[in-house]
């Protein structure tokens, strides 16, 4: 029988799935998405012939029960037998993990311990590891850091200007949307040639979104903090933001914290500032000045933010765009090069409508496109793991 990885993405209603064989395990077979858990559930997935079939029970609530479905269907589908391990996508793997691990008691319990500093994220990613390990208790999983990529980052790039005591307690700059970065920057030969190991800036821009500063394709820093919050405007996250606007809502406004969390991390962003979508693609296609202002505000930062990180490198070679508008939003790449055009960087207009792998014109900076693939990273440190010859 064929042997396959199982690649799983688990949110706080939702859990992302893929299936992944062949020669190395490199061929993904199915991929697919459980969403509304709690609420309204549904189903999607995909193979290479299209759309496939599946009906979710109305009455599933939490991840072990939606896990449990997702094997009876993957049994059917002919893919739950041949399972030789799973990969999990962890968002926080703390000062401690700079690169994938095996699941082990021991790991399970450092990684609860970082739920603190991960409250939105890492509970889910957990419970669905801890699902799995009930319902297929011989299966072995591994965990994939988000952080992970970014421990490459001198002392001075994580440190926060807050007593020492605080560094202690783990409060320091980890950065995200390491499984990202290290896609691209494994395709940055591909797609820069000489350039790949040069001065690069990677703008993973979607309904998360943050910078990356790339020497030798190996993170110097990133937008992203201690938490998923800081750096750029994203879909229902405000971005970085005056520490005294917060003591403000606490002090003067009374606002619960529960309330506060609520606002920052689900309320602000290109919802909170348009009034009407989180979406990108819905907010270009609006008339609605607010729309317009929205987008503009997501533009002027990210510009921002990526002339600030030229400076850890030095200066800059090359942009590159991925993630959801990083990829597909032309209007929005094409705002975000004009404002740097003093870096030397000038959008083609043409090639940017195209979507082209280098939308800049010739010059000693250049733009490009390059698509991420988050579960290809999980599939390969799960295959080198668990089924590498030592």
């Amino acid at each position: 029988m064929t042997r396959e990885i199982l690649v799983l993405n688990a949110g706080s209603s939702s859990i992302k799935f893929a299936v992944f064989g062949g020669p190395g395990f490199s061929r993904r077979l199915l991929q697919g998405l459980i969403s509304g858990l709690g609420s309204q559930p549904a189903f999607s997935a995909r193979n290479d012939s299209g759309p496939v079939e599946g009906q979710l029970p109305a009455t599933l609530q939490d991840h072990e029960a939606a896990l449990a479905w997702l094997f009876g269907w993957l049994e059917n589908a002919g893919h739950a037998g041949s399972l030789a391990a799973a990969g999990h996508r962890v968002v926080h793997g703390g000062a401690e993990h700079a690169a994938p691990v095996l699941i082990s008691a021991a790991t399970l319990a450092s990684l609860h311990a970082l739920v603190p500093l991960a409250p939105l994220h890492q509970p889910h990613n957990l419970a669905a590891i801890e699902a799995l390990a009930r319902l297929r208790p011989q299966l072995p999983q591994v965990a994939c850091f988000d952080t992970a990529f970014h421990r490459s980052q001198l002392p001075v790039a994580q440190r926060f200007a807050l007593p020492r005591e605080y560094a202690a307690m783990g409060m320091r700059r980890y950065g995200f949307h390491g499984l990202s970065y290290e896609h691209v920057a494994g395709r940055l030969p591909q797609a820069l040639g000489t350039r790949a190991e040069g001065r690069i800036i990677v703008a993973h821009l979607g309904n998360g979104a943050s910078l990356c500063a790339m020497r030798g394709r190996r993170s110097v820093a990133t937008s992203m903090g201690f938490s998923t919050l800081e750096g750029l405007v994203m879909g229902t996250r405000c971005g970085s933001i005056d520490p005294g606007v917060l003591l403000h809502l606490l002090r003067e406004q009374g606002m619960p914290l529960d309330e506060l969390e609520d606002l920052l991390y689900r309320r602000s962003g290109l919802l909170g500032v348009s009034g009407l979508s989180n979406d990108m693609r819905t907010l270009l296609a609006s008339s609605d000045p607010r729309a317009a202002e929205a987008i503009e505000l997501f533009a002027y930062r990210a510009a921002q933010e990526i002339a600030a990180l030229a400076v850890p490198l030095g200066g800059l070679d090359a942009l590159v765009f991925t993630g959801g508008i990083g990829e597909h939003a032309a209007p929005v790449r094409k705002m975000i090069g004009e404002q740097l055009g003093w870096l030397s960087l000038a959008i083609d207009a043409d090639a940017n409508a195209r979507h082209a792998a280098c939308i800049s014109k010739p010059g000693p900076v250049s733009a490009h496109v390059v698509a991420t693939d988050e579960e290809a990273v999980i599939a390969t440190h799960t295959t080198r793991l668990v089924l590498a010859p030592p």
